[in-house]
């Protein structure tokens, strides 16, 4: 079992930043990638980032590309989202997810990720 709890959100001016983190515990954090997923109000969930487990591999949506970093601190079991150049369209509830995956890749389909964090709200001001 693995747990997975996530900084708290916040509020942003259209154009600023945010760094989100996710602290896991439980299990070892090796072996698991990791992901980022949000839902929007009326919207389905949707990928945003992920980070393969020795951080070979890193894959984006393309609505974030460019802007936004997956991190990951493996000494810290900590995954990162740094979110910069932040959007109206980007607020929205923001969830970490863990998928054991010893083969350092990454997945985008949320329905394989077997840990989910609480979710964290970013509010996003014009």
């Amino acid at each position: 079992q693995v747990q997975l709890v996530q900084s708290a959100g916040g509020l942003v001016q259209a154009g600023g930043s945010l760094r989100l983190s996710c602290a896991a515990s439980g299990r070892t954090f090796s072996n698991y990638a990791m992901g980022w997923f949000r839902q929007a109000p009326g919207k389905e969930r949707e990928f945003v980032a992920a980070i393969s487990w020795r951080d070979g591999m890193r894959e984006y949506a393309d609505s974030v590309k460019g802007r936004f970093t997956i991190s990951r601190d493996n000494d810290k079991d900590t995954v990162y989202l740094q979110m910069n150049s932040l959007k109206r369209e980007d607020a929205a509830v923001y969830y970490c997810a863990a998928k054991f995956n010893p083969f350092d890749s990454t997945s985008n389909d949320q329905k394989s990720y077997h840990y989910w964090g609480q979710g964290t709200q970013v509010t996003v001001s014009s």
